[in-house]
Parts: structure tokens; sequence; C-alpha cells
């Protein structure tokens, strides 16, 4: 273990020392590796290693946090007295610490540190050359390769004490198709919390094939329409926008400053019937997933919408204990440097009963969203603009040809409420969510669904 039980007890009692009613203490050891490939070429490498703990201490609505780069038990108590100086109040004990049981389900088969470097390098290459073999239109490809492995102690002044160690692979490639003046990018990834048996069953090269795929079919696209129109979404990738435009409010901190479209509606109609959607941090290996999270909270399955109904929310140890309920294990930080904040871990809508050719066929006409790119979204109001990087004309209930140049134009609520269909196929899609300067590991899922009346924007003269 990074730092032992008697030097925690240690350190949570001087954080406690002015009268704080409640002390944490975060440490950490995070190693990584990185490599890429350009043009057939492995053009970078890295390796860090990053270590370091942060003590907060509450008291009320006070908060103070330190963190430091040392894991000394003179450095970590220095820390936590510097934490605790600023914090007045009634005072606490420190109750002697309990491990928290059961482990973590996110087995690691192959550790990244027992493969060489040669050995993921060679699955850039194996992307690569997969990506390229699609066809001469493909002009460029860039892949690249990830890995992180950490070990995470976690307790409190109320007794927890969470160990847990998370290793991370990930493989992105992006492709480029150029033909007759015209040029299209494609992407795609795969990542888990797992180790680099992920990659034993050849999906670098169908990472590479997918991603170059997408490019030179693009490069057969017609300007797209704009207007109202019937928006059919594919798994996965759909599930970003309902990460952005709607997962966000639905974390308690937006609720509690009432920056959220969700606040004040608990028990009401807030999506179709056919819209249930959860968050869940323990699904095994799953990219968004961890045994506790980073307050020491065991990881579940929350439902926030259920049939349409507003359930419930995700919260940290703090906005619960503001809004006078538990934590839902959501409390989440990017690195010991930061402090925890109410974050989603792999939000996803649940499969409904209809198959992804009944939707196709039972829409006369409309747009097919694919793939989408970045967005932007307002979290008070729920609006979003999204880019769409793979879309497609739908006609007479068939896919007719593809669209480039789409943006999707509209509001999180009115979207949720708008669906009419859920098919029975669905997707996770893995990404890094950004709030508040942080970045954490998420993953976002959905079925293929239709949402009625959305806005298109296009580039159709």
């Amino acid at each position: 273990m990074l730092v032992d039980e008697q030097t925690i007890e240690k350190v949570l009692t001087a954080a406690l020392e002015r009268g704080g009613r409640f002390a944490d203490f975060y440490a950490e050891r995070r190693q990584t590796n990185s490599l890429s490939l350009e043009d057939g070429k492995v053009e970078k490498s890295s390796s860090g290693l990053d270590a370091g703990a942060s003590i907060r201490v509450i008291q009320g609505r006070s908060i103070s946090f330190v963190s430091t780069d040392a894991l000394d038990e003179r450095s970590l108590i220095a820390a936590a007295r510097l934490a605790g100086e600023s914090v007045r109040g009634d005072g606490a004990t420190v109750i002697p610490l309990t491990a928290a049981s059961g482990g973590s389900v996110h087995q690691v088969k192959i550790p990244p540190a027992a493969v060489a470097t040669g050995g993921k390098a060679g699955l850039l290459k194996e992307a690569d050359a997969a990506a390229r073999a699609e066809g001469a239109d493909v002009v460029q490809a860039s892949v690249g390769f990830s890995d992180e492995t950490s070990q995470i102690v976690i307790a409190n002044s109320e007794g927890t004490l969470a160990v847990e160690e998370r290793t991370r692979v990930r493989l992105i490639a992006r492709v480029v198709a150029a033909r007759d003046g015209m040029m299209q990018t494609g992407y795609d990834s795969i990542g888990a919390h797992r180790g680099m048996e992920l990659f034993a069953s050849g999906d670098p090269a169908a990472l590479g094939k997918i991603a170059a795929a997408k490019a030179i079919t693009m490069l057969d696209s017609r300007p797209s329409p704009s207007g109202k129109m019937t928006v059919v979404m594919h798994r996965g990738f759909g599930g970003v926008l309902f990460h952005e435009a709607s997962g966000h409010g639905l974390e308690a901190d937006a609720v509690e400053k009432g920056a959220s479209v969700f606040a004040g509606r608990m028990g009401e109609k807030v999506a179709s019937e056919k819209v249930t959607l959860i968050d869940d941090g323990s699904i095994p290996n799953e990219w968004g997933s961890n045994a506790f999270d980073d307050e020491g909270v065991p990881t579940g399955r929350t439902v926030l919408i259920e049939k349409g109904i507003l359930k419930g929310l995700m919260y940290d140890r703090l906005r619960a204990l503001n809004a006078g309920v538990g934590s839902t294990g959501n409390g989440r930080r990017q690195s010991f440097r930061h402090p925890p904040i109410p974050r989603m871990t792999n939000t996803l809508i649940l499969a409904g009963t209809a198959t992804p050719e009944e939707i196709i066929r039972s829409t006369e006409k409309g747009f097919y969203a694919k793939t989408l790119s970045g967005g932007q979204v307002e979290p008070a109001t729920g609006d979003f603009v999204f880019g769409v990087s793979e879309g497609y004309l739908i006609e007479n209930g068939e896919v007719a040809y593809p669209l480039r140049g789409a943006t999707l134009i509209g509001n999180g609520l009115t979207a949720l409420n708008n669906v009419d269909m859920v098919a029975d196929d669905f997707e996770m899609n893995i990404g890094v969510c950004g709030k508040d300067g942080q970045g954490v590991p998420v993953g976002s899922g959905q079925p293929t669904l239709r949402i009625l009346n959305m806005t298109v924007g296009g580039t159709e003269v």
C-alpha cells in the first residue's frame, strides 16, 4: 500500500486538529505510457510517473483542500495541518480505519508493463496497415496507443479505507481519405478498464479498417439539407449527445446551484416513456468503471430517468450531505491534485424492443446520424449544437446516401421527450469528459433510437 494505515490515521487526526467535522485522504501513484504512429512510422513514445496525495477538510459548507507531491509521513502531516488551518468548528474524532469490503471486478489478465514497447508499437502498425489496405483513397493514418496503471488509497475520518489498482488501455485511429479535391476524415477508438488482452481478438486491424471505411464513404457524400427532420441516432456514438446535453444537468452540483434544467423536477416526466437513463460505474471492465469512486464509495447503478420520469441524481459525498441523502459513488477527480466533484461514469440509455431495421424502415424521410464529432452545450438550458462526421439521408425507409457538413441543433429535454422508438442493439462508446478543468474517463452508450422534429443544420445550397 502506498501509505500505511497508521500514517493515514495520523494525517486525518492532524487535519481535524482545528475543528473540522470531516477529513479525507487520497493518495495516488500513476504510471502512464503512450505511443503514436504517423505515416507508417512510430513518431512519439513517452512515459511518465506521477505520485502524491491530497487532504480535504469539511466543516458545513466550508472546504479546505491541499495537495502534495510527497508521500512521506512528515510531509503528509504538514499538508493535513495546512488543510485544517482555515476550518473551524466543533471538531470530530477519527474513527479507526476499516478496509472496504469487495474488490475490483475489473480483472487484468495481461498488465501493460508485461508487454514491451515493441509489442505495443505492433498494435499501431497493425491498425495502420489495415487502414491503408482499404484503398488508394487513404492518404494519411494516425494511430495512438496509451496505457495507464494507478495505485489508489482513499481514507476518511469516518473510518473508510479503500484500496484499488486501476488499469486502462486505449487505441485510437484517425484516417484521412482524399479524392478529386475532396478530403474526409474517419475516426474510431477502443478502450477499457482492463489489460492488453483487450487487443487479443484482432481489434487493432478492425479499428483501422473502420476508421478508413468512414473516411472513404464520406468521399461520396453530398451537402446536407437543413431544417426540422426526424433524426435516427446510431447506437453507441449517439450516447455522447445525451451525455453532454442531459447527463451534466443530472450531476448534483449543477442542480444544487440551480444551473440545471432538472432542478426541482424530481418525480416529474422529463422524457419519453421510451427512455430509461442510468449511470453505472460498476460495469465490469468498462472504460468509465472503478470499484470505488474517488471518495472511497463503492460504485453502482443509479437510475436517473425511468420510463421518462426523473428518479435520481449523481452525488458525491459533499452534495449528498447538503441534500441529506447518500452518495451514489459519483465523486470523481482527475488526480490527487484535484478535489472530487460529481461526475458521470458510464451513462447510458437502456435498450428497447424495436430493431434498427424497423426504425429505418418506418422513417419515410429523415437524417441518420451515425458518428458525431465535437459539440457545445449550455448546461443551464440544455441547448446544444453537435457536428456530425458521418451522416446519411433516409428516404422511403432506406438509407440513401451519405451527407456532409451537418449539425444537430436542439435542446436536451426536448430531444429526450421526442424519442419515439428505441432499438435492441445497445453499444457503448468511450471518451474523456471535461468539467471544471478536470478530465476523467467516461463511457456513454445507447441503442439506435429515433428523435422526432430535430433541427439539422446543413450546407446544401
